[in-house]
């Protein structure tokens, strides 16, 4: 198999992305996606072993760029609120202009079988240890509350984030997403700035 790098093998994944979006998982024949990436249908299995390993690899690969990104612009912040804003503002602006991907993740993966479910986790881990990372900055500062497990935190953060993102891909995107990321910021930081209790 070839090396998952190249030219060839990003045409694929971006066709991949967009065939996907556009017919469904099910529907998105290998043909399809080899002839909006203009190759052969045989090269798609030099670089793939299947339809599924496209979509984890697409996903691992679009992910790992969305990940990298929002790392880079939150070590950039110095406070846990603004470190917390990069995050949300990252999350929303990346769906919202790579609406394509916010479709394939959004309603596509919440679709597929469990091979597909595991195949993705990693990535998944990955984004909610970025979470974790923000949320125990913020604990160290003594600006967030120590009283509430990170593993809540973690899951009320992403939660959010997920459900407004699919929520406005299911309304047919008629709103700004991003007009959300402040609204949804204040909300975190009010629950998340309350006393903070000490264990004794």
């Amino acid at each position: 198999m070839a090396k998952k790098t190249g030219e060839k093998y990003q045409a694929i994944i971006e066709a991949a992305v967009k065939v996907i979006a556009e017919n469904g998982y099910h529907n998105a024949q290998v043909t399809k996606i080899a002839r909006e990436a203009n190759v052969a249908d045989g090269t798609i299995y030099l670089y793939f072993d299947s339809k599924e390993d496209i979509l984890i690899s697409l996903f691992h690969e679009k992910m790992g760029r969305f990940i990298q990104d929002s790392r880079e612009r939150i070590l950039k912040a110095q406070t846990a609120s603004d470190k917390l804003r990069q995050l949300i503002n990252n999350h929303f602006r990346h769906l919202s202009v790579n609406v394509e991907f916010a479709y394939v993740t959004q309603v596509e993966l919440r679709q597929s079988n469990p091979k597909i479910r595991q195949g993705i986790r990693q990535s998944i881990k990955d984004y909610l240890r970025l979470i974790d990372e923000v949320v125990e900055f913020g604990i160290q500062e003594e600006v967030f509350r120590n009283d509430i497990p990170l593993f809540t935190i973690r899951k009320m953060v992403f939660g959010t984030l997920d459900e407004s993102v699919t929520s406005w891909i299911m309304n047919d995107r008629k709103y700004d997403l991003l007009a959300l990321a402040d609204p949804i910021h204040s909300l975190f930081i009010g629950a998340l700035s309350g006393a903070n209790k000490h264990n004794t």
